[in-house]
């Protein structure tokens, strides 16, 4: 997001009559993870990012953890990646996710640090996430068919 605003301001600079993107055109779970980011790394000495390697977002994630100021940053896809030296002395961790990292990821995080360390897990929203995505109608059309199919 934050890299995104910085190109298109340099482009507004260049190009004036430039037409810039709207803001719900950046993914909003990205958007979001990135705004909660930003409000808990100032206050932790460490961030983990659960994601995998060659994605984009939790690379970003990362980065945005490091410019506010955790001296630690990392990106992990399983728990036994951990390099426990790089968490020595470490009191306060935050811990957060890409877009698209299982939830079952991010609890295995969560257990391997709880089986060294007395873990207390405080859940932080900045954003409230209300959007659905529905099936599309054709889909629901022939799910509804099917059920009255076998049942």
């Amino acid at each position: 997001m934050d890299d995104t605003a910085g190109i298109v301001s340099v482009l507004q600079d260049r190009f004036p009559d430039i037409v810039a993107p709207h803001k719900e055109d950046i993914c909003y779970a990205t958007t979001n993870r990135q705004e909660a980011v930003k409000y808990v790394a100032p206050d932790v000495e460490a961030m983990v990012v659960v994601g995998a390697p060659n994605s984009s977002n939790s690379q970003r994630l990362r980065e945005v953890a490091e410019r506010e100021g955790c001296r630690v940053a990392v990106l992990l896809q399983r728990a036994d990646e951990i390099n426990w030296a790089d968490f020595e002395g470490v009191t306060s961790l935050g811990l957060t996710a890409g877009a698209s990292a299982p939830e079952t990821l991010v609890e295995e995080i969560i257990s391997a640090f709880d089986a060294r360390f007395d873990v207390t897990v405080e859940i932080v929203r900045t954003a409230e996430e209300t959007i659905a995505f529905n099936l599309p109608r054709e889909l629901r059309d022939m799910s509804a068919q099917s059920e009255k199919a076998t049942g």
